[in-house]
């Protein structure tokens, strides 16, 4: 059978009785398995891994729908992420026996039901946007909820699928189809967003950073420390070992250290073995002298 991942991101991060009804849509679902869920209360917002063939994550994708509109309201809504919609960003990414090509139609399909299920302008992106200039998901989602209609009152911003209005609760959704992606945030041991965003301007490639890079400075006001939060969107030719030693560096200029970093949701192994390979020295490194990965 082949095997599709979905990584939804939701705009709801401090509710658990309405994150607990998320995770029960998933769940739910027949033919779908969750791997994973997160929730961040400073970004407001959840992101939930599962995998499963094209018909069993079309299902679960719109009862997910249907639960988020249902308990999320974006005119209330507050959170240091930018986000367009309820459900915000639906990406599938193809694991084993499944293509790109796959994840594309899934992608449009899904898109499509959305739309005409809930009333809800459904924007396509990277390998499944049918327009270039609509492929990278932060020119979508730019202006946010609070800018969407006169967004959206351009004709260069109508909706792949869905109405050129925003829904009034649940703004606009994003769906595409793209490769893994790593949701890696370093911590800093300091409350200076200025800092925090000059480092992620730094090391960003739209600022002429590291290629294949994200990111963006933001406060973490639970706890009174700055975060670089950064989307790693080819792991292999930017490793997470080289985003890590650049933000240290960059921190270091500004009298900061680093406190921490943390991964949100899941991560390729092959990431974290390249980082272990680099900063141990090991010489002539195999993913085969790895004994789970010999047992398997």
């Amino acid at each position: 059978m082949p095997i599709i991942e979905s990584i939804p991101n939701v705009s709801e991060g401090r509710r658990p009785e309405v994150i607990a009804k998320l995770i029960a849509a998933i769940r739910d679902t027949p033919g779908v398995r969750l791997l994973d869920h997160s929730s961040d209360a400073s970004h407001n917002r959840s992101v939930f891994t599962l995998v499963g063939d094209a018909p069993a994550l079309k299902a679960a994708t719109l009862a997910l729908f249907e639960a988020a509109l249902a308990d999320i309201d974006l005119r209330s809504h507050a959170g240091e992420h930018p986000r367009l919609g309820a459900v915000d960003v639906v990406p599938f990414v193809p694991i084993e026996g499944a293509t790109m090509e796959d994840c594309v139609s899934l992608a449009r399909e899904v898109a499509a039901s959305v739309a005409e299920r809930f009333g809800l302008p459904v924007y396509l992106y990277e390998e499944a946007s049918t327009d270039p200039a609509r492929r990278n998901l932060e020119d979508i989602r730019r202006g946010e909820f609070e800018g969407l209609a006169t967004k959206m009152s351009s004709a260069e911003w109508t909706p792949d699928f869905g109405p050129a209005i925003p829904h009034r609760s649940g703004g606009a959704s994003i769906i595409g189809a793209r490769m893994p992606l790593i949701a890696y945030n370093i911590n800093l041991n300091s409350d200076r967003l200025d800092v925090a965003k000059k480092i992620a301007a730094a090391i960003r490639h739209s600022s002429g950073g590291l290629r294949f890079v994200k990111a963006m400075g933001v406060m973490l006001e639970d706890r009174k420390l700055v975060q670089v939060s950064t989307n790693l969107t080819n792991y292999q030719k930017t490793p997470i070992f080289r985003v890590f030693d650049l933000v240290k560096r960059e921190a270091a200029r500004y009298g900061v250290s680093v406190l921490e970093s943390e991964i949100v949701g899941l991560v390729p192994s092959a990431a974290l073995m390249s980082a272990a390979e680099y900063y141990l020295q090991i010489d002539r490194f195999s993913n085969d002298q790895v004994l789970e990965n010999r047992l398997r």
